[in-house]
């Protein structure tokens, strides 16, 4: 009489960095560009909506969409820029909306991925941010008098200007980008990997796990995951905020004529 013995369930493998290196859906398209694409549509379609009935009494849509344009234009760009805030609103506003929307993929069902949360895409669009925030500073003082106000602090003694100059360039032209990007990647990816971990762990604990105590326990890690969903949400709404502000506040530095 012979008898078969039962292999034990395989050990739990925690999410990766693999966990985001999404392959092509097709050709060379992946998800996160398409969610780029989508987020960029739904946006046109929200604010084409909000606007295409202005009245004097706003009804629901125009009424938000005023809500969320007044939210940029009185807490971000008039605080952060200055006199001449008025003419960037429109650009903070939209990409405000589109960090947002980006982010928020991250938690609604069927997409779950924050597209952020791929480096590349970040990087990206702080470069753009970089474009706008140099550009605006050549055009208002010439590019010497956007190089100086950049690179070399007022008010100090020459030998001192020699250590801080190299310095504030790192800063303020080369570590703005870096920073602006690495700061939003690096929340959409730890928020995207929690959530993976609390769900995946709960699915090997109830489905896989040989121990009754993990089964009994993984209720548990699926009331985790949503905690931190709602947890995400907010994370992903602070980070658009800070993103457009930081940007607003770019653009209020090189419009300063002090450094």
């Amino acid at each position: 009489m012979t008898t078969t013995a039962t292999a034990p369930a395989p050990g739990f493998e925690a999410p990766g960095v693999d966990a985001f290196q999404l392959p092509p859906l097709f050709g060379d398209v992946t998800k996160p560009v398409l969610q780029l694409v989508l987020a960029a549509i739904i946006i046109v379609v929200l604010f084409r909506v909000a606007t295409s009935r202005m009245q004097l009494v706003p009804g629901r849509a125009q009424f938000l969409g005023e809500s969320f344009h007044g939210i940029v234009r009185n807490t971000v760009a008039r605080d952060m820029i200055g006199p001449e805030f008025v003419k960037y609103v429109p650009f903070l506003t939209a990409l405000f909306a589109f960090v947002l929307v980006n982010n928020l993929f991250g938690i609604i069902p069927f997409l779950q991925f924050p597209t952020f949360s791929h480096p590349g895409v970040p990087y990206a669009l702080a470069g753009l941010v970089w474009i706008v925030f140099t550009y605006v500073g050549v055009k208002h003082h010439g590019f010497g008098g956007y190089m100086r106000i950049s690179t070399w602090p007022p008010d100090v003694p020459w030998w001192v200007r020699i250590i801080l100059t190299p310095i504030e360039f790192l800063s303020n032209i080369i570590l703005r980008p870096v920073t602006l990007s690495l700061r939003l990647f690096g929340n959409m990816f730890a928020g995207h990997l929690l959530l993976v971990l609390f769900i995946l762990g709960g699915e090997y604990m109830l489905v896989v796990a040989d121990s009754i105590t993990l089964k009994i326990l993984s209720p548990f890690a699926f009331l985790m995951g949503i905690v931190f969903t709602f947890f995400e949400a907010f994370i992903q709404v602070v980070q658009a905020y800070i993103f457009v502000m930081l940007t607003a506040s770019y653009i209020g530095t090189v419009l300063a004529d002090d450094h």
